[in-house]
């Protein structure tokens, strides 16, 4: 099959196949993401599956940094090739690289030397376990997250190659990459735990391993020589790129810490409301809804160096171009996941909560309320992403913020108020209905500017 330049013209047919490796990888990510959660919850026990959930929003918050480092530097690198800089945009790729595997070890030390104060801190709210039960859930929260954070800096090269892969015109070997890991977490889940029976920790040691494979193979790849766009090699710290690419991936990174704020919250109200399973029903909402939202993500990771390509060279037709025919695909998909989401919330949530029938039904319930949310999230994903590949890191933020975290936060806070347990569920539909009205105006008040309309 022809390699795709980022230089060409995109219709339908070469925009899909471009990105389509970027949507798998990503929905891949999401899938090998809740392995830990099916084998844990069907094959573990119903507190190690609390306490997974309810420690994650940790790990992602200190491994978002990755993200922000890996979009911020995708757009620097990608802008800078299509100046036609390629020396320079392999000395800031490798600039990158080199301080994100520095930021995670210290990163790592920190986040293991506060996991227990902040597991203590997520299961306050509990009130329906007996206190030998809550200790054993801080014990497991704790166990699971010090596992995983022993190896953060691979965890966040994997989340920054992601990125790169697509600017270096290799989709489709970042894909294999990932397939490699993911195929490495669901083989060894269900060696640590179905044979070993290592419980939670086999789920950890798992997913560690996992990441460990998805960040030192990239690394290997591009350190040797290679026919891609992009090889690591000597450098220079230059803060100021640095400090510019921070600023442009300030919306992922915020993207990725508002989120888990925001799951915190949600915790923290269900475990008001309905105790441990809610938060497993919730977390189950989030698994789900990670494969949803992963194909909005791959598109806009997968298309990000198209339009920051093309706004470097300053080919504004394409860059019209690429636009229009994205806002077509992410309404086709929007209509076509919410109908998927509602249709067959009952079977996707007995995947994971089948053998208790009153979680089932509760999460099954909590599904097709979110269902609502894939028909517009994919706008704000996508609007998002685009600002960040014009460089924009600025409206950038100001999207991911208002979607990821401050409308979620007010709407779950107050609709619980008057709906109760539904308006838990209902909080995420308000927050991107909300927010894709920002974008909307943020879109059109910037057109002049950008050209792109």
């Amino acid at each position: 099959m022809e390699r795709i330049k980022l230089s060409e013209h995109f219709n339908y047919g070469r925009l899909l196949r471009f990105v389509l490796p970027s949507i798998i990888m990503m929905v891949f990510v999401s899938v090998y993401g809740i392995v830990d959660g099916f084998f844990v919850s069907n094959y573990v026990g119903d507190i190690e599956f609390a306490a997974l959930n309810l420690i994650f929003p940790l790990i992602m918050i200190l491994g978002s940094v990755g993200f922000m480092l890996g979009t911020g530097g995708n757009a620097a690198v990608a802008k800078v090739l299509g100046e036609g800089d390629n020396e320079r945009a392999n000395r800031i790729f490798s600039m990158l690289v080199y301080t994100t595997v520095v930021i995670g070890a210290v990163l790592s030390v920190i986040g293991i030397s506060i996991a227990r104060p902040m597991a203590e801190l997520f299961a306050r709210n509990e009130k329906n376990l007996s206190a030998d039960d809550k200790a054993l859930l801080i014990e497991y929260c704790v166990m699971y997250a010090r596992t995983i954070l022993a190896v953060l800096p691979a965890f966040m090269l994997q989340n920054a190659f992601q990125g790169f892969f697509i600017t270096a015109e290799k989709p489709r070997l970042g894909l294999y990459v990932t397939i490699a890991a993911g195929c490495g977490n669901i083989l060894f889940d269900a060696l640590f735990i179905l044979v070993f029976k290592w419980g939670l920790f086999g789920a950890a040691a798992a997913t560690a391993l996992n990441q460990f494979i998805g960040g030192v193979l990239p690394l290997i790849y591009f350190g040797r020589k290679n026919d891609s766009l992009l090889r690591l090699g000597k450098t220079n710290f230059d803060g100021k790129v640095l400090g510019k690419v921070c600023v442009n991936g300030l919306s992922e990174l915020m993207t990725n810490i508002s989120l888990s704020v925001v799951g915190i919250v949600y915790n923290a109200q269900l475990m008001g409301l309905v105790g441990i399973d809610g938060v497993s029903a919730y977390g189950v909402l989030q698994y789900i809804g990670f494969i949803f939202i992963a194909v909005y993500l791959g598109y806009s990771v997968g298309s990000a160096p198209i339009i920051g390509y093309h706004y470097g060279a300053q080919n504004h037709d394409e860059l019209k171009n690429v636009f229009k025919k994205s806002v077509i695909l992410t309404s086709v998909g929007g209509v076509v996941m919410t109908l998927i989401a509602f249709l067959f919330a009952r079977p996707l949530s007995a995947i994971f909560v089948g053998g208790n029938p009153a979680l089932l039904e509760m999460t099954a319930h909590g599904l097709r309320v979110n269902a609502f949310a894939f028909l517009v999230c994919g706008f704000n994903i996508f609007g998002s992403a685009f600002f960040t590949a014009l460089s924009n890191g600025g409206i950038s933020l100001l999207i991911s913020f208002s979607r990821t975290f401050f409308c979620q936060v007010v709407a779950v806070l107050v609709l619980p108020v008057f709906w109760g347990l539904d308006g838990v569920w209902a909080a995420l539909v308000v927050a991107e209905g909300v927010t894709l009205i920002l974008t909307v105006i943020l879109i059109f008040a910037q057109k002049k500017r950008y050209r792109y309309m």
